[in-house]
């Protein structure tokens, strides 16, 4: 699960970088190097938790609930540090010095008490359909392609939204 959660974020940070080339920004403008934080420290935190809490418990949905609020909860505690990451600080609320992150934690919290279980859940039904297709020859070869033109189509995707 490490793995697939780092690649993750690569991904996420690809396609940040992508949009940026395409917007001609620079990746150390606050529209591209903060967002990547975040993925950085959504990211970091959800593996610093998932180390953390009990296997039983991450078996169950509300396990799982609990695993995507306390992630969101840490990440947008620690976004407020990216004006030491990237030199960029954090939005604020207008009229306040407080943090965007820190107003909106709620919604995040919410957000991620509900994604992160469906999440496992698709994956699981993901893992469960591969393994029913394992043995035919075509989904073995298939199986290598699948990823990078899933990959390919999606930038393909971004860059049309992006032309439009």
């Amino acid at each position: 699960r490490i793995l697939g959660v780092a690649l993750l974020i690569v991904i996420a940070c690809l396609f940040k970088m992508f949009d940026a080339f395409l917007l001609s920004l620079p990746v150390l403008h606050g529209a591209v190097a903060n967002p990547i934080f975040a993925f950085i420290m959504e990211g970091a935190a959800f593996l610093v938790l998932i180390t953390i809490i009990n296997a039983k418990l991450k078996q169950k949905k509300a396990g799982q609930a609990i695993l995507g609020g306390l992630a969101a909860l840490l990440a947008v505690n620690l976004f407020p540090l990216v004006k030491y990451a990237t030199g960029i600080p954090a939005c604020v609320f207008p009229g306040t010095g407080y943090p965007l992150s820190l107003y909106y934690a709620p919604l995040a919290v919410s957000l991620s008490l509900v994604t992160v279980p469906l999440g496992f859940l698709v994956g699981a039904q993901i893992e469960a359909f591969e393994t029913k297709f394992e043995g035919a020859t075509l989904s073995r070869k298939l199986r290598y392609f699948a990823s990078p033109v899933t990959l390919i189509l999606c930038l393909a995707i971004v860059l049309l939204i992006r032309l439009i």
